[in-house]
């Protein structure tokens, strides 16, 4: 093969790497900005508090909601949550309102290391519900069945697919959670960490940069090997 020949198709395979390279970094800093925006979203709502009703039609939007509600004795264990570095359930629950269903957070119980679920119920019974109303953890790779009935009225979510509850439960729920105001003596450990078992946005911005480096050192080792063939040549 002659010289130019192989300057076409190393550079070809420099570029393709490059741009390869570089695409990845930009991804993960779209991913920080989609973080900074939401986690400024919480501060303002949380800075505020100001309630909505909880049946109220909410859409996309992060909002603190308050109202009275039945909560249903179906209880939902989202699995494979961590909690400082210990791993354990979300406990989810159905709150019934007068015209809806929400489906509501009730926080963390740690698995015991042989892997036994712990022995949780929803409080079956009225309660005045108050809390952060914000996307579902995200649902990740989407493999196998998201979740399996593990007793009466219980069900173990491998992850948080909204469609799956609704199938289970026979029940209509919007694609949203409440976060309940850890400050409500009921329920288990919890917080609002909008950003639970994921990476901040330091860390996407930080793979960022990683993946522009390699890209720009993939473009210097091309010059480097193209000038330095050239003086041999010459």
């Amino acid at each position: 093969m002659t010289r130019r020949g192989t300057l076409w198709i190393g550079w070809t395979l420099a570029l393709l790497a490059m741009a390869g390279f570089a695409r990845l970094g930009s991804w993960q800093y779209a991913r920080m900005q989609e973080k900074e925006v939401l986690l400024a979203q919480v501060d303002r709502v949380l800075r505020d508090r100001r309630a909505v009703p909880l049946d109220s039609d909410l859409g996309a939007s992060l909002a603190w909601v308050e109202g009275q509600a039945r909560i249903a004795k179906e209880t939902l264990l989202l699995d494979n949550q961590l909690r400082d570095g210990r791993p354990g359930v979300h406990v989810y629950c159905v709150a019934a309102t007068g015209t809806t269903h929400r489906l509501v957070d009730f926080g963390w119980v740690a698995v015991k290391p042989d892997r036994t679920m712990p022995d949780v119920a929803c409080p079956e019974g009225p309660l005045h519900v108050r809390g952060l109303a914000t996307a579902l953890p995200s649902a990740g790779v989407r493999m196998g069945p998201a979740l399996q009935q593990i007793g009466p009225s219980r069900w173990l979510m491998v992850r948080a697919d909204i469609e799956a509850v609704r199938d289970a439960l026979r029940v209509e729920l919007p694609p949203r959670v409440v976060r309940l105001d850890p400050a409500m003596k009921v329920g288990w450990a919890r917080n609002l960490d909008v950003l639970p078992n994921t990476l901040p946005p330091e860390r996407h911005l930080g793979y960022a940069v990683q993946w522009w480096a390699l890209s720009a050192a993939v473009f210097v080792t091309a010059l480097v090997l193209t000038f330095r063939k050239k003086k041999r040549a010459a």
